[in-house]
């Protein structure tokens, strides 16, 4: 074992090509879970059908286009780093901001639904001292160590995405053509634009991976495959799962659940098969793999942006003894814990949503401000069918931030007013008019090598 470089703000380069598919299928895989069917509500079927061909269409490029960012600068900050490289402290700042708000708010709308299926499990439980329980657990194991936490997210994906297939299994001989096209655009074209951000739960989080960037092996070479097998993974998952339980029953009786797949069960079984108990039980695993994903990601976050002083400088340690960010899990724990004490499960989804479509502009204009800002940069994967594959991403995440500040006032308000606190913040400490030091922000430092 060679050590190199070693201080109080370096992490292990451990992570293989199965470790990132793990942690970005993980990140998102509860989005299959629950969330997507709200949509519905406010779309119908088809309408929803629509919005999220959409929006895979967004990820699809974005994600082609993303790795280009992700392998040319692989540093914990993800979109903060690339913001900042091309277009200055302000846009590092907004990039920053935006990706916080994702990540650190995505973990307490999983959490809400990991209490609403251990109550619907044991109704005598309640939903908010389990919500409160599996933060409180997925915070002490990502303190413990990255490549331990990366080895567990493998075994929990594996297991979520199995019982997907299983779900799909069990009630695709139930799948009614009739049920899902009961109804299916009540509210027109209008509703497909409502059920845009519903549609981003699908995949919000898969640029997750790059907040672990700092801690991949080889990671020009293994991050784009990480992202590629995992988009795959979800197409395919999100799909399935939407359009089968879609024909199973009058999809207005799950369109406001936070647990719609073990009444979809419920309704094929009954609530009293022994396989209905059995699927809930281990559908909490989908769920799990997302929370602790998030958890991780949220905290590399931090944990860049301190260490890059946009944040204070503390929670930029380094655990000596597991060579974790600890203080960084720990501050996005109590944001998490507040979230789930003050807000609602669609409130919380909304707001990480807003969160994440402004990231995905602020990425893509950097990769736009880049290619003319550093034409000789190193593009070890460059994005695919430049500059069309970008555009699109851009465009459909505008699109996205309108649809959700024109349906969701109040909290597009929040969103908004904390950017402007931050802004306020961090102009008037004169942080905009400061230079980040290249070997701490712009060359991530040199990790621990095994």
């Amino acid at each position: 074992m060679a050590l190199e470089n070693i201080d109080s703000t370096q992490l292990k380069r451990v992570l293989k090509p199965v470790h990132l598919w793990a942690i970005a299928v993980g990140l998102v895989i509860s989005g299959e879970y629950f969330g997507w069917n709200l949509g519905w509500e406010v779309s119908g079927t088809i309408g929803f059908l629509i919005a999220t061909l959409i929006v895979t269409l967004m990820y699809i490029t974005f994600i082609f286009s993303y790795t280009e960012l992700t392998t040319s600068i692989p540093h914990a900050g993800g979109a903060f780093a690339y913001a900042y490289r091309a277009i200055g402290p302000i846009g590092g700042l907004i990039a920053g901001y935006a990706t916080l708000i994702d990540f650190l708010f995505a973990t307490p709308a999983i959490a809400f639904s990991l209490g609403s299926y251990v109550h619907f499990l044991h109704p005598a439980i309640g939903v908010l001292p389990s919500a409160l329980t599996f933060n409180v657990v997925f915070i002490l194991l990502n303190i413990y160590g990255v490549k331990e936490s990366a080895t567990f997210s493998v075994f929990i994906t594996i297991l979520a995405v199995g019982e997907l297939l299983l779900f799909m299994g069990v009630v695709g001989p139930h799948f009614k053509m009739d049920n899902y096209l009961s109804n299916p655009m009540p509210f027109g074209w209008s509703g497909v634009f409502a059920a845009l951000p519903f549609a981003v739960w699908f995949y919000l989080a898969i640029e997750g991976v790059a907040m672990v960037a700092e801690e991949v092996k080889d990671p020009k070479r293994n991050i784009p495959r990480g992202y590629i097998y995992a988009l795959a993974t979800l197409v395919f998952l999100a799909l399935g799962v939407m359009i089968l339980t879609g024909g199973v029953t009058d999809w207005r009786k799950l369109s406001k659940l936070d647990y719609p797949l073990p009444e979809a069960i419920s309704v094929v079984l009954g609530k009293g098969s022994g396989l209905t108990q059995l699927f809930a039980s281990i559908g909490l695993f989908g769920l799990i793999a997302s929370i602790h994903g998030t958890i991780l990601a949220s905290s590399r976050q931090v944990f860049a942006m301190a260490r890059s002083g946009y944040l204070p400088k503390g929670l930029a340690e380094v655990s000596t003894r597991f060579k974790t960010p600890h203080w960084a899990i720990i501050v996005g724990g109590v944001i998490s814990f507040v979230a789930l004490f003050t807000g609602t499960t669609s409130q919380i989804l909304i707001l990480s949503v807003m969160g994440a479509v402004v990231m995905y502009m602020m990425s893509m204009i950097s990769l736009f401000r880049l290619r003319k800002k550093e034409p000789n940069l190193e593009r070890p994967f460059a994005a695919v069918l430049y500059p069309v594959f970008p555009a699109i991403a851009l465009v459909i995440s505008a699109v996205c931030l309108l649809t959700i500040m024109y349906y969701n006032f109040w909290v597009s308000l929040i969103f908004y007013a904390g950017l402007a606190i931050a802004l306020g913040i961090f102009v008037l400490m004169g942080k905009h008019k400061t230079k980040i030091m290249d070997d701490e922000m712009l060359n991530a430092p040199q990790a621990i090598v095994i």
